[in-house]
């Protein structure tokens, strides 16, 4: 079962950091419920083996890519980020060790598996992976846009995407990439 979530969170986040074109040195924020993941409501069912699973694919391919990694606490931690003190210049740090039912599996897996963890209170991040429907907006820089994904559950739970554009001022009609928005 393990083997199967990681191999899902692999292509998932292959898929969202092709789609949204993140580049090296960018942030790729995920919320995950391992709850979710296994068919339960969110919050009730924490499970550090399959957070690990999870964790160690989308880990995998954005350290391929060079690309950090911000991962979004539970809701006992206000939503927190756990990331590397290097994707975090200027932000300011805050005293939190997420634990599996306080923080949430997924982000005590990160905090476990970075070399330099830091907690962070918020992050602006250029794509984002939801993993059983947590909500990371808050964590994505304005604008954010859907990105629609093949690779759309991770076990039972819906995965949705999203990546950043740049703000468009003034106009009627505006382009990015030579595509009308």
């Amino acid at each position: 079962m393990y083997e199967d979530l990681r191999a899902q969170a692999v292509c998932a986040a292959k898929e969202i950091i092709e789609k949204s074109g993140l580049k090296k040195g960018q942030i790729l924020v995920v919320g995950c419920s391992t709850s979710e993941i296994l068919g339960h409501s969110i919050g009730t069912d924490s499970s550090p083996e399959a957070a690990a699973a999870v964790f160690d694919g989308i880990f995998e391919q954005a350290k391929e890519n060079g690309i950090f990694l911000a991962c979004q606490c539970c809701e006992h931690l206000n939503r927190a980020i756990i990331t590397e003190r290097a994707a975090a210049p200027g932000y300011e740090t805050v005293n939190a060790v997420p634990k599996p039912k306080a923080g949430g599996s997924f982000a005590a897996a990160a905090y476990t598996a970075f070399e330099d963890p830091v907690a962070l209170e918020e992050i602006k991040a250029d794509a984002g992976l939801d993993i059983g429907l947590t909500f990371i907006g808050m964590h994505l820089k304005r604008v954010a846009v859907p990105v629609r994904l093949e690779n759309s559950r991770i076990g039972e739970a819906i995965v949705t995407a999203a990546r950043v554009r740049p703000k468009f001022i003034g106009g009627e009609r505006a382009c990015y990439d030579g595509r009308l928005l």
